[in-house]
């Protein structure tokens, strides 16, 4: 079976001496971005989080979706370039509150043919990184039950499709707060489908985070 593109730009990017996603620059024996793009990195909680939660903010992000950060979405999810997982997932993790308790980390899932199509799910790898630094582990929760058009692509108005698309798998959470993990966030109906799914499920506290929105 030959490999799904995201594959093979990971095992070349392995290879090869690659330049930083962020701004270009050689990166050497540095991991992900150099250190100047890292350092302009902040978690922040931002106070339009699409969750229907009140009277908190439930959302931690990067920032807008330009520039490094931008860039560092499209190297991660169409370039292979998985070793900016960790280093995004870091700062990320570096951002959730302590007072949201954080129990486990849920990915948002790709649907099953988008997953073989780019070999792997960028919410997954930028969970599992971050649930490393929380000391909490990355549950696969939530199932997309059928494919979606991409977000980006659309209205906004056209975008309440999402409704449903969730399913949460039985008994594997533990209880507690839950952290939803994205890489983009456009109108935010993506991660309120989720939210659903898991309030449906059980949960009473569902926060999320994003590279950038």
């Amino acid at each position: 079976m030959a490999e799904a593109p995201g594959v093979l730009a990971g095992w070349l990017r392995r290879l090869l001496p690659q330049p930083c996603p962020g701004c270009g620059a050689q990166l050497g024996a540095q991991v992900g971005l150099c250190a100047a793009c890292r350092a302009g990195l902040r978690a922040h909680v931002d106070s339009h989080s699409p969750l229907r939660a009140r009277p908190q903010p439930h959302l931690v992000t990067l920032g807008e979706y330009r520039g490094v950060r931008r860039r560092a979405v499209r190297a991660l999810k169409f370039a292979g370039a998985r070793d900016l997982a960790g280093v995004l997932g870091e700062v990320l993790a570096a951002g959730i509150p302590a007072a949201w308790h954080v129990a486990a980390i849920v990915p948002v899932p790709l649907h099953s043919s988008r997953r073989r199509q780019r070999g792997f799910n960028q919410a997954e790898v930028l969970g599992r990184a971050m649930a490393a630094h929380q000391g909490v582990p990355c549950v696969d929760a939530l199932v997309r039950t059928r494919a979606t058009s991409q977000q980006a692509k659309q209205h906004a108005a056209q975008r309440d499709h999402m409704h449903g698309a969730f399913e949460a798998r039985p008994g594997v959470l533990p209880p507690g707060a839950v952290l939803l993990v994205d890489d983009v966030l456009t109108t935010g109906s993506t991660l309120v489908a989720c939210q659903r799914a898991l309030q449906d499920a059980g949960v009473t506290d569902v926060y999320a985070t994003v590279i950038a929105r």
